[in-house]
């Protein structure tokens, strides 16, 4: 096979694994759609950024307090498919980290997950994202990814942390604290969570 054979080929393989990427975000659309999600949020419109946590339009626009945690998901797939599947294109290993986050997104708009952030958390006005959200949600993921991909470790390491201690500033909430409440509810971090409105 010559270079010429060989690269064309790679590129091939390439937008093989992209175009997978992107049917498994079509699928996850399709999905919550048919689970009776709204499309765009209730009230009518698209905001680029919401930034009131405790509001209607959380989890139903573009972008929100909730992004740095899908971009740390990005961070933390290129590091698992990095160690699982070493040596493997990285077109294959993004398509892997959709399968998961497209996987996490369908199962975080379902009723059980829904009701379980309801009954352990302060997000007692929490009714699911809009499929919009979800969906940026795992471009948010892919963006995140493919920065893992192209900066040195530390720098990645670092992002992730400022991120963690920004969010958990600003909001109360974040990456660390959504897991730990969702799988493992501690009052006292509720309770310090909701001095936030107070």
């Amino acid at each position: 096979m010559t270079a010429l054979q060989e690269t064309e080929s790679r590129q091939r393989h390439v937008s093989f694994w992209l175009v997978a990427c992107l049917a498994v975000l079509i699928a996850q659309i399709i999905t919550e759609y048919l689970m009776g999600r709204t499309p765009i949020c209730t009230c009518g419109y698209v905001k680029l950024w919401e930034g009131a946590v405790n509001s209607s339009g959380n989890s139903q626009h573009i972008a929100d307090w909730y992004t740095p945690s899908h971009i740390i998901h990005g961070f933390l797939f290129f590091g698992l498919t990095h160690l699982i599947m070493r040596g493997k294109p990285l077109s294959m290993r993004l398509f892997l980290a959709m399968l998961i986050e497209s996987g996490w997104e369908i199962l975080e708009n379902s009723p059980i997950i829904i009701n379980r952030y309801r009954a352990t958390t302060i997000s007692l006005d929490y009714y699911g994202d809009s499929i919009l959200n979800s969906a940026m949600d795992a471009v948010f993921m892919v963006v995140g990814f493919l920065f893992a991909s192209r900066a040195p470790v530390l720098v990645t390491v670092v992002i992730a942390i400022f991120f963690e201690i920004f969010t958990g500033w600003m909001i109360r909430d974040n990456l660390t604290l959504n897991v730990l409440m969702l799988v493992w509810p501690v009052e006292a971090v509720k309770t310090w969570q909701s001095a936030l409105g107070g």
